[in-house]
């Protein structure tokens, strides 16, 4: 179910049994993925509510910053509620998930939700106390890395490089992303050992570490954990 009419031709194309409401979802689903913003809540838990057999679906929620306990209150039921934090790279199979289980959920509740977004990269099981940390550092994290590319790009582009910046920045960010995905060995220990003494690499940490860069990086994830917390209002 989809407000937006384009949207749900979009899903009709791909072979997806599309409805024009969210009670005619619920009553057709063992699992119920709630992909909407925090603040239709109330307006989408109401229609779900009325529907849901509480004792046999689950609901999966993606609402960044809304708890399990709002959601429970809002249905005016108890209810099996998974909670997941995924991130935008979901739509390149590189994605990031972590997923969380409230008191009413069963045993393997869970399994759906880190299948269904473990398919399009990983997914982990945490504690919902951890959440607003890991919204902070990979359901934000793109738009970080993002902003460092637009700021490399931009650096490039001074230094002459306008014709092959978009190229260098993300190739080396891709490159340097599966190296520290697959390598042994810590970011930390991968740094230095780009960091030769007195070499150009050298000279730029220095300018980073003399400006307090990992600082302000670190203020800035617990500054988007604190707004998550906020979300749930």
């Amino acid at each position: 179910a989809d407000p937006d009419p384009a949207r749900g031709q979009v899903f009709a194309a791909l072979g997806v049994a599309v409805a024009e409401d969210n009670a005619a979802v619920v009553r057709a689903a063992r699992h119920v993925l709630l992909a909407v913003k925090p603040q239709t809540l109330e307006a989408v838990a109401q229609s779900v509510g009325e529907t849901l057999d509480a004792e046999a679906q689950v609901i999966i929620s993606i609402m960044a910053g809304i708890t399990i306990d709002r959601i429970r209150s809002v249905l005016g039921k108890p209810a099996r509620i998974v909670r997941v934090m995924p991130n935008t790279p979901l739509m390149v199979g590189c994605g990031m998930a972590a997923v969380a289980v409230g008191p009413d959920a069963r045993p393997g509740d869970e399994a759906m939700a880190l299948r269904l977004f473990g398919a399009a990269g990983e997914a982990v099981f945490v504690p919902e106390a951890s959440l607003d940390a890991v919204t902070a550092v990979s359901g934000s994290g793109p738009a970080y890395l993002f902003y460092l590319a637009e700021a490399m790009t931009e650096a490039a582009v001074t230094l002459g490089l306008e014709e092959h910046a978009d190229l260098l920045v993300c190739q080396t960010m891709l490159g340097a992303a599966r190296l520290l995905k697959e390598s042994e060995r810590s970011a930390a220990e991968l740094r230095r050992q780009v960091t030769s003494p007195g070499g150009t690499t050298e000279a730029a940490v220095t300018h980073l570490d003399g400006n307090a860069t990992a600082q302000v990086v670190i203020n800035a994830i617990k500054a988007a954990a604190e707004r998550s917390r906020a979300l749930n209002g």
